[in-house]
């Protein structure tokens, strides 16, 4: 059968020599009597100096991570970013993600697991799966060397956020008003505690969240742990801490402006940081703070699935049939309002941003 003709561009005098064209040339009449041709060896060198050049490790992750910071919160995201920033890019960043190894992996995640950093190996080996899948479903490598990386190293404990029992609500609304604090953060600290929020939730709170004639703050999706929308029915006491701190940033973007720049939000750890200056960081982080609310409000026979709700665990497709949207809302106002009268009676005796019934707001 006769081979159709095909032509074979060399290249553009005087860009390329005479010389070189009679030796290209030549190198292509070599690949024809070898049953190759040239437009294809050419197309595969491409590729392999793609592969090699084009297609390294931090190429590839910022591919990834440009999909994957959609999906996740702000914050996640520098976490996410910052680690392999830390860990991962001054070993691996220009070497090509087919010839990354699993030997290779887990031989620069041992010294970060001899530190006793489990936990930072697991989240690293998480999303170095996430980027060699990534690789994978491209095309770029055949299959994901790093599959199985996780059991080369030993299993992070879980251990329980640290958290105060129901009892001791007392003492720490005591310890919040009694503490040498930013009157903002003392605020912060009341404002997660009443809301059930997480800390990050909180310290992002818009004031155009916040929908004061209809009591509600609603949580946009970009800012959530799972990327839904979370609507809080606001109770007297979460009122009247927005009503406190109107003067002092309702001019603001941010409910919480950072002391460094009130053009952004506070930091997530703000409220840790402060709980630690309190003397109880080895008994509560902010986090727990949700945590006494659970408790709480499972002890006094509040519906399990409005408090889960409340702490924004529960998917839609989850949450009973019988509930639509606007009587969710409608039933955890009650369960609100207890919990949040139940903080204030917690608070009697002690200065507060919300007090008592009879003491809303005081001066700091």
């Amino acid at each position: 059968m006769k081979r159709k003709r095909t032509n074979l561009s060399l290249g553009k005098y005087p860009d390329l020599s005479l010389a070189n064209a009679r030796k290209t040339s030549q190198e292509a009449r070599e690949l024809l009597a070898h049953g190759f041709a040239p437009q294809e060896d050419r197309k595969r060198r491409q590729e392999e100096h793609k592969a090699t050049h084009q297609h390294t490790f931090i190429n590839v992750a910022k591919e990834w991570f440009d999909i994957k910071k959609d999906d996740i919160t702000p914050d996640y995201a520098v976490d996410i970013w910052r680690s392999l920033e830390l860990h991962i890019f001054p070993y691996l960043s220009e070497i090509p993600v087919k010839e990354i190894t699993a030997p290779q992996v887990i031989e620069l995640l041992k010294p970060i697991e001899a530190k006793g950093s489990l936990e930072a190996v697991k989240r690293l080996a998480q999303r170095l799966n996430e980027v060699m899948n990534f690789a994978t479903n491209c095309g770029l490598v055949q299959a994901n060397p790093l599959t199985g990386i996780k059991a080369a190293f030993k299993k992070p404990k879980k251990e329980n956020m640290a958290a105060l029992k129901p009892a001791e609500l007392p003492e720490l609304m005591s310890a919040i008003a009694n503490a040498s604090i930013k009157r903002t953060t003392r605020c912060l600290i009341e404002w997660q505690l009443h809301t059930m929020t997480r800390p990050s939730e909180a310290s992002g709170t818009r004031w155009d969240e916040i929908d004061l004639e209809a009591r509600v703050w609603t949580i946009p999706p970009a800012r959530m742990k799972k990327g839904r929308e979370h609507r809080i029915p606001l109770t007297d006491e979460a009122i009247a801490i927005l009503e406190y701190l109107q003067p002092i940033s309702g001019h603001r973007e941010y409910v919480f402006p950072s002391d460094r720049d009130p053009l952004k939000h506070c930091n997530s750890q703000t409220a840790n940081m402060a709980l630690k200056r309190m003397g109880v960081a080895n008994r509560l982080v902010s986090h727990g703070l949700r945590s006494i609310a659970s408790t709480t409000l499972n002890e006094q026979g509040f519906e399990p699935d409005l408090i889960e709700v409340a702490l924004a665990h529960v998917d839609k497709n989850q949450i009973r049939s019988a509930y639509n949207r606007s009587d969710i809302l409608k039933r955890r106002r009650p369960m609100m309002s207890w919990w949040s009268n139940h903080i204030a009676t917690a608070a009697q005796g002690s200065l507060s941003v919300t007090g008592t019934r009879q003491l809303k707001v005081i001066s700091l």
